[in-house]
């Protein structure tokens, strides 16, 4: 087939990386990395101080190019345009709800400021320790800032696996070396003293499961009565209660919602927000627990006054989910309003100001501290990591000291001169 009859020759490609001094004194270089969707040569503009480091650049360009590793695309995006990608198209595929609210939030607040307006490839390690530094002269905690080196890390993984770069700099930046940070938990009588005065709650019961077995806030809240056998003494966590954020159902014009209203929760289209019943945070959430005698007994009483106030409200009563634990007139207890409560009791108690949250790290104690293994723990408490139990360097010293007594025990003691 002649020229004339097929398709129109292609002209003559650029193969060659072309090299040149800018107006500014730096050196850049177009370097042919692949072909664009159309077949067109796919061309990459690199920019570096020096001509020899340009030439470094190049050579490097082509090194993946000419092992099947040169980049997937030629558009040299922004840090808070990938983010803004990553954050709505690709991690919802995985992540739970609770993860992405969280990575957009530490993005918007302590990333796409500072750092957003950075092209993803010129990003360098240097830029993000820096970063770091400045965070901290601002007073954030080691905690957060490791936080977001975390997300930035996942974020440019999935750049690279995507071939919109060839090297994380998030694995080589170094972030803040951790604080260690032991917790602290409630001593058994401060536990008693709050479990005497919760005597006066609506829900008695959701106390000493909060102290003795360790639940999550939200799986507490998320328990059925089908949850609980009382006649074989175990309970099952299947479920969590969590508060999403309404979202927008109306439609946007250049970005910004029509309804006239900034939250979604104004919206009169809005969607997909309150208190919904998700998935346990892991795997390993979803566990049997054994539970001790009295809390049984506990538990049957408080079935039997749960069916009390159901009679008493009447119609009125939501009965969508037979909930251990309902709000007033049956529905969704709502962890704000969970957490006020605990913060009341608390104080009532006399007892030092401690987080809902710590009542399960007292939880894991007192079980270590009772001989139980350390398996066992992470078992009941639905622990993934056993870096987790690391942090109760308090309870697994002891359990060393224990260890090492009872061991003298049984090789020295009654020996002749001992």
């Amino acid at each position: 087939m002649t020229p004339a009859m097929g398709r129109p020759r292609r002209p003559p490609e650029q193969t060659s990386p072309t090299i040149y001094r800018g107006a500014d004194g730096s050196w850049h270089a177009r370097v042919t990395v692949g072909r664009l969707p159309d077949g067109r040569p796919q061309r990459k503009h690199v920019q570096r101080r020096t001509k020899a480091e340009v030439r470094t650049a190049v050579r490097e360009l082509e090194r993946h190019r000419d092992t099947g590793r040169q980049l997937w695309t030629n558009d040299d995006i922004t840090l808070a345009q990938w983010l803004d990608h990553w954050l709505d198209a690709v991690l919802p595929m995985t992540a739970r709800w609770k993860t992405l609210s969280t990575y957009r939030s530490q993005m918007r607040l302590h990333v796409i400021p500072a750092l957003g307006a950075w092209r993803l490839t010129e990003l360098r390690p240097e830029h993000f320790e820096e970063h770091y530094r400045r965070m901290q002269a601002d007073g954030h905690s080691t905690h957060v800032i490791r936080a977001v080196h975390r997300v930035l890390r996942s974020s440019f993984n999935e750049a690279v696996r995507r071939r919109r770069l060839t090297t994380n700099p998030l694995l080589v930046a170094r972030p803040p070396r951790a604080e260690n940070v032991e917790v602290e938990p409630l001593t058994v009588e401060e536990c008693r003293r709050v479990l005497e005065v919760a005597q006066t709650s609506d829900h008695p019961a959701r106390w000493s499961i909060a102290l003795s077995l360790g639940l999550r806030q939200g799986e507490a809240l998320g328990l059925f009565w089908s949850d609980i056998d009382l006649s074989d003494g175990v309970l099952r966590v299947r479920r969590s209660v969590q508060r999403h954020t309404w979202l927008h159902g109306c439609p946007t014009v250049a970005g910004q919602p029509t309804c006239g209203h900034t939250r979604g929760a104004e919206c009169e289209q809005r969607h997909s927000g309150g208190l919904l019943l998700v998935e346990p945070k892991t795997r390993s959430s979803k566990r049997t627990i054994v539970l001790p005698q009295p809390l049984i007994d506990e538990l049957r009483a408080h079935r039997a006054g749960v069916g009390r106030r159901r009679l008493a409200c009447g119609s009125d009563w939501d009965a969508t989910h037979d909930l251990v634990f309902p709000g007033p007139t049956g529905g969704l207890i709502d962890p704000a309003r969970d957490n006020a409560e605990w913060n009341r009791l608390v104080a009532a108690a006399g007892v030092r100001d401690v987080r809902l949250h710590d009542a399960r790290h007292t939880a894991a104690t007192l079980l270590l501290l009772q001989d139980v293994d350390l398996r066992t723990v992470m078992s009941i408490m639905g622990w993934t990591e056993m870096a987790t139990a690391q942090r109760y360097t308090h309870a697994v010293d002891e359990l060393r000291r224990r260890a090492a007594s009872r061991m003298g025990a049984l090789l020295w003691e009654g020996q002749p001169g001992r």
